[in-house]
């Protein structure tokens, strides 16, 4: 029998869930490709459908980095990649992250430049079935029409980035906030040119462009932490994972052990843990007992994929361990 670390595949449930975000997102690149073809050829020289434009370009970025990192994340491990491919998912998140950064700083730059040029960017007109349109009620039927289906795809990309801790899916399903966001945004601004309110452009491109540099540093920061082992957090880096608690609670309560502490890294969709056990007096673990314990432990959670036990005489500080127990061990 051939012995591997930990899981290679995502269960049932996962999996289905990964086939249904695979098909929402290729639903996106082709919708983004229809937005971002329609926003070009009608956005003239408006700063606001410049920024709108150069935000859908930049939607692409998350479903392509998604679509490329599931294509390898199931991979078994290897000898050079003991711990999996599941950090794909974690690298592609952060190749997200810089996207929307950069642009959004440029965008900023951009912006604040026309506001103090006090630039007045004209919107013609074109004609359509022999008659004169204000091109500005074009740019606004545009962008109308592209607000739907982001909101469709944040709500189902969301619910699935929970159920599969993905936070390149995470990512994708708050572009597609900011997408339908920016449309709004974009529609004021050409409104607001066709008021006689010059600045309005400058000032909605200016808060498109904020919105997409807030992307950018939320994400590129969550990428960084996890991929530099964080303490494992929860698919929206809103606080730390449950799992922690919950693997020290069951470890705690086996009869041979005294004190438990764990250590949770996320790798992707999936997490590594390293759990320290103190046993109880004169009771040393047979390897039945370890590998018992191994197994309910990765019960626990599906994410749990691979887990390492670890007796020891005192926990470490960084897991629970007493600073003073540490301090009285080094002075011996």
């Amino acid at each position: 029998m051939t012995v591997r670390f930990g899981r290679t595949e995502l269960p049932e449930q996962q999996q289905k869930a990964l086939r249904s975000a695979i098909r929402i997102e290729w639903f996106t690149l082709a919708f983004l490709a229809v937005a971002i073809t329609l926003v070009f050829l009608v956005m003239g020289n408006s700063q606001a459908m410049k920024a709108a434009w150069i935000e859908d370009l930049l939607s692409l970025a998350p479903p392509i980095a998604f679509l490329m990192a599931v294509r390898i994340v199931n991979r078994a491990p290897t000898a050079r990649y003991p711990y999996g491919f599941h950090r794909a998912v974690g690298v592609a998140h952060l190749v997200a992250g810089v996207a929307l950064l950069t642009m959004g700083a440029f965008l900023i730059v951009d912006s604040v430049t026309g506001l103090i040029g006090a630039e007045h960017p004209p919107i013609g007109s074109v004609v359509l079935f022999g008659q004169p349109i204000w091109l500005g009620w074009l740019m606004m039927l545009v962008m109308a029409l592209t607000i739907p289906l982001p909101i469709y795809f944040g709500r189902v990309k969301m619910r699935l980035a929970k159920e599969l801790h993905d936070k390149v899916l995470y990512a994708d399903a708050d572009m597609n906030k900011a997408d339908w966001m920016t449309a709004v945004g974009s529609i004021v601004g050409v409104a607001g040119i066709g008021v006689g309110l010059w600045w309005a452009d400058a000032v909605a491109a200016l808060l498109i462009a904020a919105s997409i540099l807030w992307d950018g540093i939320k994400n590129m920061k969550a990428a960084i932490t996890d991929l530099m082992d964080t303490a494992a957090t929860t698919f929206d880096d809103g606080k730390v994972h449950p799992i922690t608690r919950q693997i020290d609670e069951h470890l705690r309560g086996l009869a041979w052990v005294e004190k438990a502490g764990s250590r949770v890294r996320d790798q992707g969709h999936v997490f590594h843990v390293e759990s320290f056990v103190v046993p109880k007096q004169g009771r040393m673990p047979e390897l039945q007992e370890l590998l018992q314990a191994r197994d309910q432990c990765i019960d626990l959670d599906w994410k749990v994929q691979d887990i390492v036990l670890i007796p020891i005489d005192e926990l470490p500080e960084e897991v629970g361990g007493s600073h003073d127990s540490r301090q009285s061990e080094r002075n011996r």
